[in-house]
Protein backbone atom coordinates (compact mmCIF):
# COMPACT_ATOMS: atom_id res chain seq x y z
CA UNK A 1 0.00 0.00 0.00
CA UNK A 2 2.73 2.33 0.74
CA UNK A 3 3.94 2.21 -3.47
CA UNK A 4 0.80 3.40 -3.87
CA UNK A 5 0.83 6.60 -1.43
CA UNK A 6 -2.42 5.80 -0.05
CA UNK A 7 -3.43 8.13 2.85
CA UNK A 8 -3.03 6.50 6.42
CA UNK A 9 -6.28 5.95 8.12
CA UNK A 10 -7.00 5.58 11.93
CA UNK A 11 -8.78 2.28 11.22
CA UNK A 12 -6.55 0.02 10.30
CA UNK A 13 -8.84 -2.08 9.14
CA UNK A 14 -9.56 0.16 6.15
CA UNK A 15 -5.97 0.20 5.00
CA UNK A 16 -6.71 -3.88 5.37
CA UNK A 17 -10.04 -3.68 3.20
CA UNK A 18 -8.09 -1.65 0.73
CA UNK A 19 -5.15 -3.54 0.40
CA UNK A 20 -7.55 -6.50 -0.14
CA UNK A 21 -9.68 -5.31 -2.48
CA UNK A 22 -6.88 -3.96 -4.89
CA UNK A 23 -5.05 -7.68 -4.25
CA UNK A 24 -8.15 -9.05 -5.60
CA UNK A 25 -8.07 -6.99 -9.21
CA UNK A 26 -4.42 -8.20 -9.32
CA UNK A 27 -5.25 -12.02 -8.88
CA UNK A 28 -8.28 -10.89 -11.57
CA UNK A 29 -5.90 -9.44 -13.73
CA UNK A 30 -3.73 -12.64 -13.78
CA UNK A 31 -6.65 -14.37 -14.61
CA UNK A 32 -7.36 -12.42 -17.48
CA UNK A 33 -3.56 -12.11 -18.73
CA UNK A 34 -3.49 -15.81 -18.88
CA UNK A 35 -7.01 -16.60 -20.71
CA UNK A 36 -5.81 -14.06 -23.61
CA UNK A 37 -2.60 -16.07 -23.94
CA UNK A 38 -4.44 -19.30 -23.77
CA UNK A 39 -6.50 -17.89 -27.07
CA UNK A 40 -4.03 -16.22 -28.74
CA UNK A 41 -2.04 -20.22 -28.96
CA UNK A 42 -5.37 -21.34 -29.29
CA UNK A 43 -6.19 -19.57 -32.58
CA UNK A 44 -2.80 -19.82 -33.62
CA UNK A 45 -2.45 -23.41 -33.09
CA UNK A 46 -6.29 -23.98 -33.85
CA UNK A 47 -5.97 -25.80 -30.38
CA UNK A 48 -9.34 -27.07 -29.90
CA UNK A 49 -9.12 -28.71 -26.81
CA UNK A 50 -7.08 -25.21 -25.32
CA UNK A 51 -10.03 -23.33 -26.53
CA UNK A 52 -12.60 -25.61 -24.61
CA UNK A 53 -10.59 -24.82 -21.01
CA UNK A 54 -10.90 -21.38 -21.92
CA UNK A 55 -14.23 -21.15 -22.37
CA UNK A 56 -14.62 -23.56 -19.27
CA UNK A 57 -13.01 -20.82 -16.91
CA UNK A 58 -14.62 -17.93 -18.23
CA UNK A 59 -16.74 -18.13 -15.46
CA UNK A 60 -14.30 -17.79 -13.02
CA UNK A 61 -12.90 -13.99 -14.55
CA UNK A 62 -16.80 -13.18 -13.70
CA UNK A 63 -17.53 -14.04 -10.66
CA UNK A 64 -14.73 -12.66 -9.47
CA UNK A 65 -15.73 -8.77 -11.15
CA UNK A 66 -18.92 -9.74 -9.46
CA UNK A 67 -17.33 -10.44 -5.91
CA UNK A 68 -14.95 -7.42 -6.33
CA UNK A 69 -17.91 -5.02 -7.26
CA UNK A 70 -19.52 -6.21 -3.89
CA UNK A 71 -16.87 -5.64 -1.74
CA UNK A 72 -16.14 -1.97 -3.24
CA UNK A 73 -20.31 -1.34 -2.81
CA UNK A 74 -19.43 -2.81 0.56
CA UNK A 75 -16.77 -0.13 1.13
CA UNK A 76 -18.27 3.25 0.04
CA UNK A 77 -20.91 2.38 1.86
CA UNK A 78 -19.53 1.04 5.31
CA UNK A 79 -16.50 3.61 4.83
CA UNK A 80 -18.40 6.50 2.87
CA UNK A 81 -14.79 7.15 1.48
CA UNK A 82 -13.01 10.60 0.28
CA UNK A 83 -10.86 12.03 -2.19
CA UNK A 84 -8.07 10.16 -2.66
CA UNK A 85 -9.57 6.77 -0.94
CA UNK A 86 -12.76 7.31 -3.22
CA UNK A 87 -10.66 8.03 -6.26
CA UNK A 88 -9.25 4.34 -5.77
CA UNK A 89 -12.18 2.48 -5.28
CA UNK A 90 -13.80 4.42 -8.48
CA UNK A 91 -10.75 3.37 -10.45
CA UNK A 92 -10.80 -0.29 -9.10
CA UNK A 93 -14.67 -0.84 -9.93
CA UNK A 94 -13.95 0.76 -13.43
CA UNK A 95 -10.68 -1.70 -13.70
CA UNK A 96 -12.40 -4.82 -12.95
CA UNK A 97 -15.44 -3.89 -15.70
CA UNK A 98 -12.87 -3.70 -18.33
CA UNK A 99 -10.52 -6.86 -17.36
CA UNK A 100 -13.79 -8.36 -17.54
CA UNK A 101 -14.73 -7.57 -20.92
CA UNK A 102 -10.87 -8.52 -21.85
CA UNK A 103 -11.63 -11.83 -20.55
CA UNK A 104 -14.80 -11.81 -23.11
CA UNK A 105 -12.34 -11.05 -25.90
CA UNK A 106 -10.54 -14.74 -24.98
CA UNK A 107 -13.99 -16.73 -24.29
CA UNK A 108 -15.52 -15.29 -27.55
CA UNK A 109 -12.05 -16.31 -29.63
CA UNK A 110 -11.89 -19.49 -27.99
CA UNK A 111 -15.89 -20.39 -28.87
CA UNK A 112 -15.13 -19.50 -32.26
CA UNK A 113 -12.73 -21.95 -32.48
CA UNK A 114 -14.89 -24.50 -30.89
CA UNK A 115 -18.32 -23.27 -33.27
CA UNK A 116 -16.34 -24.13 -36.14
CA UNK A 117 -14.64 -27.24 -34.94
CA UNK A 118 -16.09 -29.38 -37.81
CA UNK A 119 -13.96 -27.40 -40.34
CA UNK A 120 -10.62 -26.05 -38.72
CA UNK A 121 -8.94 -23.75 -40.96
CA UNK A 122 -5.69 -21.77 -39.65
CA UNK A 123 -5.81 -18.09 -39.81
CA UNK A 124 -5.41 -16.13 -43.33
CA UNK A 125 -3.08 -14.05 -41.42
CA UNK A 126 -1.27 -14.34 -38.44
CA UNK A 127 -2.59 -12.61 -35.46
CA UNK A 128 -0.01 -13.63 -33.19
CA UNK A 129 2.40 -10.14 -33.41
CA UNK A 130 -0.62 -8.42 -32.38
CA UNK A 131 -1.63 -10.76 -29.87
CA UNK A 132 1.76 -10.91 -28.13
CA UNK A 133 1.79 -7.15 -28.21
CA UNK A 134 -1.26 -6.73 -26.35
CA UNK A 135 -1.03 -9.17 -23.72
CA UNK A 136 2.51 -7.45 -22.83
CA UNK A 137 0.27 -4.24 -22.83
CA UNK A 138 -2.58 -6.13 -20.45
CA UNK A 139 1.06 -7.58 -18.64
CA UNK A 140 2.47 -4.21 -17.69
CA UNK A 141 -0.82 -1.78 -17.25
CA UNK A 142 -1.32 -4.46 -14.31
CA UNK A 143 2.06 -3.92 -12.91
CA UNK A 144 1.60 -0.03 -13.68
CA UNK A 145 -2.31 -0.38 -11.41
CA UNK A 146 -0.24 -2.61 -8.82
CA UNK A 147 2.25 0.66 -8.23
CA UNK A 148 -0.31 3.20 -9.70
CA UNK A 149 3.11 4.24 -11.86
CA UNK A 150 2.35 7.52 -14.17
CA UNK A 151 5.39 6.50 -16.10
CA UNK A 152 4.76 3.27 -16.60
CA UNK A 153 0.72 3.88 -17.28
CA UNK A 154 1.95 6.64 -20.09
CA UNK A 155 3.93 3.98 -21.94
CA UNK A 156 1.47 1.45 -21.94
CA UNK A 157 -1.18 4.23 -23.20
CA UNK A 158 1.32 4.92 -25.99
CA UNK A 159 1.69 1.50 -27.08
CA UNK A 160 -1.90 1.37 -28.51
CA UNK A 161 -0.63 3.54 -31.38
CA UNK A 162 1.53 0.57 -32.43
CA UNK A 163 -1.74 -1.77 -32.44
CA UNK A 164 -3.62 0.14 -34.39
CA UNK A 165 -1.25 0.01 -37.01
CA UNK A 166 -0.72 -3.76 -36.88
CA UNK A 167 -5.35 -3.97 -37.48
CA UNK A 168 -4.87 -1.89 -40.01
CA UNK A 169 -2.31 -4.31 -41.81
CA UNK A 170 -4.20 -6.41 -41.10
CA UNK A 171 -7.76 -5.62 -42.29
CA UNK A 172 -5.90 -4.94 -45.79
CA UNK A 173 -4.46 -8.07 -45.86
CA UNK A 174 -7.55 -9.65 -45.60
CA UNK A 175 -9.24 -7.28 -47.88
CA UNK A 176 -7.05 -8.81 -50.56
CA UNK A 177 -8.23 -12.55 -49.82
CA UNK A 178 -11.83 -11.24 -50.40
CA UNK A 179 -11.14 -9.87 -53.67
CA UNK A 180 -8.80 -12.15 -55.10
CA UNK A 181 -11.33 -15.01 -53.98
CA UNK A 182 -15.11 -14.68 -52.54
CA UNK A 183 -14.71 -17.95 -51.44
CA UNK A 184 -12.91 -16.92 -48.88
CA UNK A 185 -15.33 -14.61 -47.34
CA UNK A 186 -16.68 -16.44 -44.09
CA UNK A 187 -13.36 -17.14 -43.08
CA UNK A 188 -11.54 -13.66 -43.78
CA UNK A 189 -15.30 -12.56 -41.63
CA UNK A 190 -13.88 -14.71 -38.62
CA UNK A 191 -10.33 -13.32 -38.74
CA UNK A 192 -11.56 -9.77 -39.05
CA UNK A 193 -13.88 -10.44 -36.18
CA UNK A 194 -11.17 -11.69 -34.02
CA UNK A 195 -8.63 -9.41 -35.22
CA UNK A 196 -10.98 -6.54 -33.68
CA UNK A 197 -11.53 -8.33 -30.15
CA UNK A 198 -7.66 -8.60 -30.09
CA UNK A 199 -7.43 -4.31 -31.21
CA UNK A 200 -9.96 -3.74 -28.57
CA UNK A 201 -7.81 -5.15 -25.64
CA UNK A 202 -5.11 -2.48 -26.43
CA UNK A 203 -8.06 -0.09 -25.80
CA UNK A 204 -8.98 -1.32 -22.26
CA UNK A 205 -5.82 -1.52 -21.80
CA UNK A 206 -5.54 2.18 -22.56
CA UNK A 207 -8.60 2.61 -20.28
CA UNK A 208 -6.92 1.37 -17.39
CA UNK A 209 -4.32 3.39 -17.70
CA UNK A 210 -6.45 6.06 -17.59
CA UNK A 211 -8.09 5.35 -14.42
CA UNK A 212 -4.47 5.21 -13.02
CA UNK A 213 -3.85 8.85 -13.54
CA UNK A 214 -7.34 9.39 -12.44
CA UNK A 215 -6.26 7.97 -8.95
CA UNK A 216 -2.95 9.34 -8.97
CA UNK A 217 -3.88 12.84 -10.19
CA UNK A 218 -7.69 13.39 -9.88
CA UNK A 219 -7.73 14.20 -13.99
CA UNK A 220 -10.32 12.76 -15.54
CA UNK A 221 -8.04 12.14 -19.31
CA UNK A 222 -10.62 9.95 -21.30
CA UNK A 223 -10.76 10.53 -25.04
CA UNK A 224 -7.24 11.85 -24.70
CA UNK A 225 -5.16 11.27 -27.48
CA UNK A 226 -1.49 9.78 -25.94
CA UNK A 227 0.69 12.98 -26.86
CA UNK A 228 -1.87 15.36 -25.28
CA UNK A 229 -1.62 13.29 -22.37
CA UNK A 230 2.30 13.27 -22.47
CA UNK A 231 1.90 16.87 -22.46
CA UNK A 232 -0.77 17.33 -19.45
CA UNK A 233 1.40 15.01 -17.39
CA UNK A 234 4.41 17.13 -18.09
CA UNK A 235 6.34 14.35 -19.25
CA UNK A 236 7.64 15.75 -22.34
Amino acid sequence: MDNMNLNKHISGQFNTELESVRNQVLVMGGMVEQQLTDAIAAIHDQDLEAARKIVANDHKVNAMEVAIDEECTRIIAKRQPTASDLRLVMAIIKTITDLERIGDVADKIARMLTKNANKPQPPLVSLENMGRRTIKMLHDVLDAFARMDLDAALAVYKEDDKVDKEYESIIRELMTYMMEDPRTIPQVLNVLWAARAIERVGDRCQHICEYIVYYVKGKDVRHTKADELTILLGKE
